[in-house]
């Protein structure tokens, strides 16, 4: 095969004797198209950065790098402005605009101006500044770079204990995660809470359930589970017998008053519930700051309700419950009960004593409760009663929403817990690595397994918007092929045994003039697009524009391998493919772990 045209020298273009040889490259080089476009235009570099983006790469033709939004910058004189009028406009501002050793071709599309960067520049900037950045690659941006860094607290999981972690909080988990994660690689403190749901009515009737059905033989041998089957027993018994519902009542009510005998069998409860969690997350590579929970917050619900009083927002109602009137015309047309008849606190009274709690103790920015959507009106209204009760910080509380799965199911029928699904998952996989031909011999396939299973069921769920309800398929999820989690972990597998395979030939010092191949290019400009997908994802919080990337990446990353051999290819061509190969994983393996994928390393 024909080695490489000579490569010129880009020192000798005059390219670096304008004193950014230190700087980002990649944001260099959108800089260098701010500039060409500030001398025209007349305005400041920085007012450009949000007008510019880098363009989709296309399958079927060669595209420019980046593009300008022209409508975005022109002064609006005429609010009827016609698309004609813009068009000139746009034409006559390509026309000012000349090439220079940087950008080698200026075109215009609709209503935009088109940027294409000199190929070699555009391989030698991107990939040394994906080797340099590492995993803050795409995260130095100058999109990033006047975000102030904040304390953020996010909540998220949030499982009841005394019951085994059902499928449900799933999602809650796996999105939790993936906004820490994001958060954190954005440079913000983030404090990760688990608020456990350990009080309530529902331990009145488990607590009353146990001293009817409970053993405390089968309690040491498979807690989880026993108190699971108590508590349906117990539901059942008290939907017919209505001494079994006061047994609950007085039951709670003596947990509330912290009658020592029954705070006791709750903390047994709680301390089970616990260490069965913390195996789960070990599973999910899912990590707490705190684990804190409702029952935290049982004394201070009453400051609050004496603190709601004294402002004069808590009423009376006919059945003796205490309310907040949130109407606009106060007349209890909409108001959120925060007091039992009997004195007892609510979860809303409980999320209010938490709130305020955690503003004092971290003094946080931000605070993210992440849950499903059927809590939209519970979280509504928490926000709604800080602001009446003189709580201005309660403007920075989000929440963060999501929708339902349905059809998830195993082999053995319904789902009703996570290491079902986790099992489930795992099981698939080694199913169907043993099956393929492909699949090489592996030190731990359980774990690989297990690693590529989790990652299917993280990108089957990222994948649409978070709030969407969707139907779960196992065929779907685990396919090799296609849209799917096994799909990124198949590529990032193949792309590190293309390393370890011709580890001898690595160089970082390599010929740029070998990477102008159609395909090559292709995964360049890919590269260069990754911190806009990180903007994106930072500013509405949905984790499927990094899902998209990464799967177009992974596409473009598997056209390119088998198109650009690396093995049989002249040394210098071979180094310059395997360095572009090396740059895809890199971000490729970023990127997953954000969404909290661990990349394999073989399959």
């Amino acid at each position: 095969m024909a080695a490489c045209p000579f490569r010129r020298s880009i020192a000798a273009q005059g390219v670096w004797s304008q004193g950014h040889s230190d700087m980002d490259f990649s944001p260099w080089l959108a800089r260098s198209v701010f500039r060409l476009l500030s001398r025209v235009l007349n305005l400041p570099p920085e007012n450009l950065i949000k007008s510019i983006s880098a363009l989709p790469v296309s399958k079927k033709r060669p595209v420019a790098d980046f593009q300008l939004f022209v409508g975005s910058v022109i002064e609006n004189k005429s609010s009827d402005r016609s698309k004609p009028d813009l068009q000139l406009q746009t034409q006559r501002l390509a026309e000012k605009l000349k090439c220079d050793t940087v950008v080698s071709e200026i075109s215009t599309g609709p209503g935009t101006v088109n940027f294409t960067i000199n190929r070699e520049l555009l391989a030698k900037t991107v990939l040394q500044q994906v080797f340099k950045d590492g995993s803050e690659y795409g995260i130095k941006s100058e999109l990033f770079s006047t975000l102030p860094r904040r304390k953020i607290v996010i909540e998220f999981s949030s499982p009841n204990i005394a019951k085994k972690f059902h499928v449900g909080h799933l999602r809650s988990t796996i999105i939790g995660n993936f906004v820490a994660n994001l958060k954190e690689a954005l440079g913000h403190h983030v404090t990760r809470i688990n608020y456990l749901g350990d009080w309530g009515m529902q331990f009145g009737l488990l607590g009353a359930g146990f001293e009817q059905f409970g053993n405390e033989d089968e309690l040491k041998s498979n807690p989880l589970q026993h108190l699971f089957e108590v508590y349906v027993q117990v539901n059942k018994a008290a939907a017919e017998d209505e001494n079994i519902r006061k047994l609950a009542q007085d039951f709670f009510r003596k947990l509330e008053a912290r009658d020592e005998q029954i705070l006791s069998m709750w903390q047994h409860f709680r301390d089970f519930s616990i260490e069965e969690y913390v195996r789960i997350y070990k599973r999910l590579g899912v990590h707490f700051d705190e684990y804190s929970g409702e029952s935290f917050y049982q004394e201070k619900s009453q400051e609050v309700l004496k603190m709601l009083d004294a402002k004069g927002l808590l009423q009376k109602t006919i059945k003796g419950t205490r309310v907040v009137d949130l109407s606009e015309k106060r007349d209890l047309s909409l108001c959120s009960t925060v007091m039992r008849s009997d004195g007892t606190s609510l979860y809303i009274t409980r999320d209010l004593a938490a709130a305020i709690d955690r503003m004092m103790k971290y003094n946080c920015d931000t605070m993210i409760y992440v849950t499903d959507k059927s809590q939209n009106a519970h979280f509504e209204q928490l926000f709604q009663i800080l602001k009446l009760m003189g709580y201005q910080w309660a403007e920075r509380c989000q929440h963060v929403s999501f929708g339902l799965v349905q059809g998830m199911k195993t082999r053995k029928g319904e789902v009703v817990f996570l290491e079902d699904v986790l099992n489930e998952a795992r099981s698939r996989m080694l199913q169907n690595m043993a099956a393929a031909k492909t699949t090489k011999e592996l030190e731990n396939p359980l774990e690989t397994a297990e690693k590529i299973g989790l990652a299917a069921l993280i990108i089957q769920d990222f994948k649409g918007l978070l709030s969407s309800d969707y139907q779960f398929s196992w065929d779907r999820v685990l396919q090799s092929r296609g849209d799917t989690g096994v799909f990124l972990q198949y590529t990032h597998a193949r792309l590190h045994s293309l390393e370890q395979i011709c580890r001898d030939g690595q160089s970082t010092d390599i010929n740029t003039a070998c990477l102008q191949d159609p395909q090559a290019i292709s995964v360049l400009q890919h590269l260069l697009s990754y911190d806009e997908v990180l903007y994106k994802s930072s500013e509405d919080l949905q984790p499927k524009h990094i899902v998209s990337y990464l799967l177009t990446l992974s596409h473009l990353a598997a056209v390119a391998h088998k198109t650009l051999p690396v093995k049989g290819s002249a040394p210098e061509q071979a180094q310059a493919r395997l360095r572009l190969f090396q740059a895809a994983r890199s971000v490729l393996a970023n990127g997953m772990k954000l969404l909290g994928i661990t990349p394999v390393s073989q399959m």
